[in-house]
């Protein structure tokens, strides 16, 4: 059975947001101008944050904790899916399921897989979405995942933007939703109900601390931002503007000098100063913050592996710490066979910090520990040979060693191998074996034949 499917649009307005070009907006003032500036922004709701818009990773590298930052993806639910009890043949069409709830953030799309069962005499050329009644900037696309008879498609569901609230002041519906769309094929007469929401404000604003000591007992806290009450001014609201002069604003404290002396304040506002060098920036309200004074590492600005913001290092990816100086590159770490401080330490700022007893840069030294030849040896023999002294416990004590016993001595080891000899006091006889360490953490032996009798 041919289907033919229609990608189908509700979108009425088009628009190109680019969001692969786009950039999470640092300067933003709100919890919904971040979330709106790009699908992969988040916002922190800490009090104390120098940083709140940034990347999820970018926040945690500029020491907000992941549990307070808000970074909604949207989701599908589930409403009602049915299903059918009438035998395969039956002349009448089913869908699967029957209802979602869907919520969208602009440029994170939302899918599901929607199984059609059609009737035998009456196939389905193409499917149609006839209900257009959406908001501006949705975008509803079908793909055949699966064709025959049930035929399942995927349905994709995408918002381009948050709606504008200065545009779309003059409309009468819910700018965010929800809204209902049915998706139904052509000549049938039920379809599938979408129940849908953009996520477009912050549910933290919800959550209003009023008079909250992070505001100095002067103001609300919203989204980890003072709201403050009149006449208190300020990012902690520290400052009473009714009992302080015009240029009283231009100060972050009550002991602070104006616009905190890197700069002068006109008419209320700080300019900020310009240093000699001109990469070199004061910015914030009060001059606060700078481009420069962040800690150094080997006598460089967050170690020249990340940026300066307001005091605090942003590091680039592969590196953290205070300094930017801690590389989370783990190749100078590892063994030859691929074992991160040789499963013996942590590997710190590309560094390994072994546990007590190895030594070493990957922690392969161990000089209180036996030697392997002498750790793996009575193994060796025992499933090599079946005798030695753990003849009898060999299967529970051996199984990570693989053995391969020569028939004819080999003349010398592989890369790789150590040699090892062992006298067997069981039969007075003596034998040679390598060992080499497996990338499955487990050792291999080669074994070469017994000399019987071996002379001491």
């Amino acid at each position: 059975m041919d289907v033919k499917l229609l990608g189908l649009s509700l979108l009425l307005v088009l628009f190109c947001p680019g969001w692969a070009k786009e950039k999470c907006l640092k300067s933003a003032s709100s919890c919904e101008q971040c979330l709106q500036s790009g699908p992969e922004c988040a916002w922190c709701i800490a009090p104390q944050s120098n940083i709140r818009c940034h990347t999820s990773n970018g926040l945690q590298r500029a020491g907000c904790h992941k549990s307070n930052i808000y970074n909604p993806q949207g989701r599908v639910d589930v409403v009602r899916n049915e299903i059918r009890t009438e035998p395969v043949n039956a002349v009448a069409w089913f869908l699967q399921p029957q209802e979602l709830s869907l919520r969208l953030r602009p440029g994170v799309s939302q899918f599901f897989p929607l199984t059609i069962t059609m009737p035998t005499d009456q196939p389905i050329s193409e499917v149609n979405l006839v209900n257009s009644s959406v908001p501006t900037g949705v975008n509803i696309t079908f793909r055949s995942v699966v064709s025959g008879n049930p035929l399942v498609i995927e349905v994709n569901v995408e918002a381009d933007q948050c709606p504008n609230e200065i545009q779309d002041s003059n409309q009468s519906q819910n700018l965010t939703g929800p809204w209902s769309v049915h998706i139904t094929p052509r000549g049938f007469t039920l379809g599938v109900k979408l129940e849908i929401t953009l996520e477009c404000q912050c549910e933290c604003t919800s959550n209003r601390e009023k008079n909250s000591p992070s505001c100095g007992g002067h103001g609300s806290l919203v989204c980890g931002q003072c709201e403050c009450n009149e006449p208190y001014t300020g990012l902690q609201c520290q400052t009473d503007s009714s009992y302080s002069p015009d240029d009283d604003f231009c100060h972050p404290g009550p002991n602070a000098p104006a616009c905190s002396g890197r700069g002068k304040c006109v008419d209320s506002f700080c300019e900020c100063d310009k240093p000699v060098n001109p990469a070199q920036i004061y910015s914030g309200h009060f001059c606060e913050c700078s481009n420069f004074d962040c800690p150094r590492h080997n006598g460089r600005i967050c170690g020249n592996h990340g940026r300066c913001i307001c005091g605090s290092c942003i590091c680039d990816d592969d590196w953290t710490g205070e300094d930017c100086g801690c590389t989370m590159d783990t190749s100078r770490c590892m063994t030859t066979d691929n074992r991160v401080c040789n499963d013996k330490g942590l590997c710190e700022c590309g560094v390994c910090r072994c546990s007590p007893e190895y030594a070493g840069p990957t922690c392969e030294t161990c000089p209180m520990c036996p030697g392997r030849c002498v750790q793996h040896g009575d193994c060796v023999e025992c499933l090599a040979f079946r005798t030695g002294a753990k003849k009898d416990r060999c299967d529970q004590d051996c199984g990570y060693l693989t053995v391969t016993v020569m028939e004819t001595e080999r003349s010398s080891p592989q890369p790789g191998e150590i040699l090892c000899k062992k006298l067997s006091h069981e039969d007075s006889c003596a034998f040679n074996y390598t060992l080499q360490r497996m990338p499955s953490r487990g050792e291999r032996a080669v074994v070469w034949p017994k000399e019987c009798p071996y002379a001491l």
